[in-house]
């Protein structure tokens, strides 16, 4: 009977991680208001939670760090029987607040080769909080910067308990003295003898009998305030433009990758740093692919993945040498014989990838699609999400336009289950990735996510090496059945490490959701 009631609880568990999920507006910061101008320096660069997901960081356009800390899971202890029931039935999700900002990055200029460096911070890395103190990594184009937060309690003087008239504490006492001293007889020592030991009893009350004890001033803290101070600044290692940065799993090193180089530093020390990955030919017109990506496995220290121009996802095991050149395992998709266009190196190539909490898939972004891999599978993705296949026939426009080159985000809920990425007209998708899920759900970044909400039909796959190869198509047509607005896209987005919450940017506004 045991035997019985754990397959029905496993058989109930898959079928709830597989029916879709019912998304629900949550909240909205920095929301815009009809016809009101975005400003370029507020509209939101990056997104990230930490691991214990209290805490969500954004950057903007304008080299700004802001700062949200969770709020729901801070409620005042309830033991009344009413409270406890009240509390069993309600839906509980994350809810944030405002917890404070700091100017990450200023414009620069490099004189030496006549370059401006703008303030845009492209992302941020949580670190491991300590001693009550939060920790993280933010990047411009060229610098690196390693913050502190914490709490500083600010203090003030105490009073006496004295009745001293306003104008003893400000000095005007002294400087009436002073001008004084100019009519009367000056002694040694800067004495002065028309005046009298007990002028200040002229200036303070005392009460009958005096005072039974004299408190003397001190010190002591009023209120809280929230302090960043950059603790170090990891700059002058990359001549082009930072992409990624990941914090290793051991706390103590990360990593920054730019176009055709990867540098490991370690957290303590900022002006030396050892180049792993390098793609530089020795003659620039034999280079034929650039690094868009790179992420540390989450729990093994040495390893580590990158993604390229051209479609493919390289692994590399760090103890195998200094220089990581040879890759440990290759992730690529083989293009079919004679479909190769002049769009085919454009929309293969990567613009982002996440590991699963596990570290046993990465999840892939190009134009057209995400993809799922197995690590210890490299003869194909395991899963195929359409997002922009409708778009197809609009490649030539999307190049026109520059839209062809936009750099889409995407991420995995916590139990890996579902994964998600952000489109054009302020739409992001959620697809669900265990067998048998059906779930393609198309949602709008804004107070109704499920206005324009869509289920599609979804296809499997062939069996591939004893696992199954699903294979999941969008709508053949604009998702939301709508022209799709190219000016406003959703790039930057994040899941929640243990709860499905998603924060996304539209433009300058945060919103999240939650199922």
């Amino acid at each position: 009977m045991s035997g019985r009631g754990g397959e029905e609880a496993a058989a109930a568990a898959a079928a709830a991680l597989a029916s879709p999920l019912e998304w629900k507006f949550s909240q909205v910061f920095g929301e815009r208001t009809v016809g009101e101008e975005v400003q370029e320096a507020d509209i939101i660069s990056a997104i990230e939670f930490d691991k214990s997901g209290d805490h969500l960081a954004t950057g903007d356009r304008g080299g700004r760090v802001v700062l949200f800390e969770r709020t729901d899971n801070k409620e005042p202890q309830q033991t009344g029987r009413k409270d406890l029931e009240r509390r069993d039935y309600r839906v509980r999700h994350p809810e944030f607040r405002y917890k404070t900002e700091f100017q990450s990055h200023e414009p620069e200029f490099d004189y030496l080769k006549s370059l401006e460096i703008e303030e845009k911070i492209n992302k941020i890395r949580w670190c491991q909080a300590a001693n009550g103190a939060l920790f993280l990594l933010s990047t411009n184009d060229k610098t690196i910067k390693f913050w502190k937060v914490q709490e500083k309690n600010v203090k003030r003087v105490s009073e006496m308990n004295l009745n001293v008239p306003r104008s003893v504490g400000n000095g005007s006492t002294a400087s009436s003295s002073t001008s004084s001293t100019s009519s009367g007889t000056h002694l040694l020592n800067g004495g002065h003898e028309e005046r009298s030991v007990n002028y200040l009893s002229n200036h303070l009350s005392f009460p009958p009998g005096g005072f039974p004890s004299l408190r003397l001033p001190s010190a002591v803290s009023y209120e809280t305030s929230l302090m960043a101070r950059c603790r170090r600044v990891y700059a002058h290692a990359h001549d082009y433009h930072i992409n990624s940065i990941s914090v290793n799993s051991d706390g103590e090193t990360f990593i920054s990758a730019d176009d055709l180089r990867i540098n490991l530093w370690n957290l303590e020390i900022s002006d030396q740093s050892f180049n792993i990955v390098d793609m530089k030919p020795s003659n620039m017109e034999d280079l034929t692919e650039v690094i868009t990506a790179a992420e540390f496995h989450p729990r093994q220290c040495n390893t580590l993945a990158y993604s390229s121009s051209k479609g493919c996802i390289r692994l590399v095991d760090l103890r195998q040498s200094a220089l990581c050149d040879n890759h440990c395992q290759l992730f690529e998709v083989h293009e079919a014989p004679g479909s190769r266009s002049f769009f085919t190196e454009i929309i293969a190539s990567i613009s982002d990838i996440k590991f699963s909490r596990d570290g046993r898939h990465i999840l892939s972004r190009d134009y057209m699609t995400l993809k799922l891999w197995d690590i210890n599978m490299d003869a194909g993705p395991v899963a195929t999400f359409n997002v922009h296949e409708h778009l197809r026939p609009r490649l030539c426009d999307l190049y026109e336009n520059d839209s062809i080159f936009d750099k889409f985000e995407c991420c995995l809920s916590g139990d890996g289950s579902r994964v998600a990425t952000g489109s054009y007209s302020n739409l992001f998708r959620v697809f669900g990735t265990v067998p048998g899920s059906t779930e393609t759900t198309t949602l709008e970044a804004s107070r109704n996510p499920m206005r324009r909400q869509v289920q599609h039909s979804t296809r499997p796959g062939r069996a591939l090496g004893g696992l199954t190869r699903v294979v999941r198509r969008g709508s053949e047509g604009d998702p939301d059945g709508h022209p799709q607005d190219f000016t406003t896209k959703l790039l930057h987005l994040a899941w929640h490490p243990s709860e499905n919450s998603i924060a996304c940017a539209a433009a300058n506004s945060l919103y999240m959701y939650y199922a």
